[in-house]
């Protein structure tokens, strides 16, 4: 009896084995990427680290040792693949996500039910962040993103928003900026960020670009919509600014006063000076040909016109002084 049922056994293994030791195949889609791990070891090309990959450029000298992860062999779109049963395959999407920048995939109630994430400005207020992140995987560092941390998703979505946080709590506007409209008066950082939110976005998109070394997630794009101060607060900003723009709209009409009487009086003295230069202009022709005449030999002529410009000076004089030799 026992022998029968170790014959059993046997059988029923060695049919089991000889089932399961068919190779299958399959096939990989165009926006995935696959990898094999052959006994639990993901196929490698050689040697090679990420460290040698241009995506770990970004990251700080003292991080390069900790994010370094083995180069693997992705096998592309197409098919069909061979897969042994020693062999498993991990397939992933490459395709761009897009997510609310307050979602939490490990917890539906954090951020108000994953709808607004809340930071903290430079001069403690808090302020209600809402807004959009584009991100796909890295296919130059799927070992990271397979076999490196357990939650992707997770992990790309806490790194993007502990960056975030630090950079409002530390965001100082551009010092060429200059306050032109209803929300940037000087010196309240809630007024900076909304007015410099591009200037935000791009350095959001330089701050996390690491994170393909980093988790094997790339992400493409931050879209910071809107930064709202809480209700209460709201409303002393906006007299803030209302009064700031009442302060400006008054210096820049002073301004504009000042330049318009600066130009007419350089106007009028433009006028002055071609009124004086066109009085003096005959003059000094005059004074060319009396010199011209007594040059030549005119000395009569001269002093004819000479007695008749003394007649004309004498008509208009009420007395006359005359020196008796």
């Amino acid at each position: 009896m026992s022998i029968g049922l170790v014959i059993g056994l046997v059988l029923g293994f060695g049919l089991w084995l000889l089932l399961n030791a068919v190779p299958k195949l399959f096939t990989v889609n165009q926006d995935e990427r696959a990898v094999k791990t052959s006994f639990g070891r993901a196929q490698r090309i050689g040697d090679t680290t990420t460290l040698e990959d241009p995506i770990a450029e970004s990251l700080r000298p003292e991080e390069r040792e900790r994010y370094r992860y083995p180069t693997l062999k992705v096998i592309q779109p197409g098919g069909p693949y061979v897969v042994f049963p020693w062999e498993k395959v991990y397939k992933v999407s490459i395709a761009t996500r897009t997510e609310n920048m307050a979602f939490d995939p490990e917890s539906p109630e954090a951020n108000r039910g994953n709808t607004l994430l809340e930071a903290v400005t430079k001069d403690q207020l808090n302020t209600d962040l809402t807004g959009q992140i584009r991100y796909h995987v890295s296919e130059r560092n799927l070992y990271a993103y397979l076999f490196g941390v357990k939650n992707p998703t997770a992990h790309i979505m806490g790194y993007f928003v502990s960056i975030l946080r630090e950079r409002i709590a530390n965001y100082a506007a551009p010092t060429t900026t200059q306050p032109t409209d209803g929300n940037a008066v000087a010196g309240i950082s809630i007024n900076d960020l909304r007015k410099n939110l591009r200037d935000l976005n791009e350095s959001m998109d330089r701050e996390c670009a690491s994170s393909a070394a980093r988790y094997g997630v790339v992400l493409d794009a931050s879209l910071i919509t809107a930064i709202d101060p809480p209700q209460d607060v709201e409303g002393a900003l906006a007299a803030i600014n209302t009064a700031y723009n009442q302060i400006s709209s008054d210096i820049s009409l002073a301004q504009a006063t000042a330049d318009q009487t600066i130009v007419q009086s350089h106007r009028a003295v433009e006028i002055e000076t071609l009124r004086a230069q066109a009085e003096v202009e005959p003059l000094v022709a005059l004074s060319d040909q009396i010199s011209l005449l007594k040059s030549s030999g005119g000395t009569p002529a001269v002093n004819g016109y000479r007695r008749y410009v003394r007649l004309g000076l004498l008509e208009h004089a009420s007395r006359v002084i005359k020196e008796v030799a």
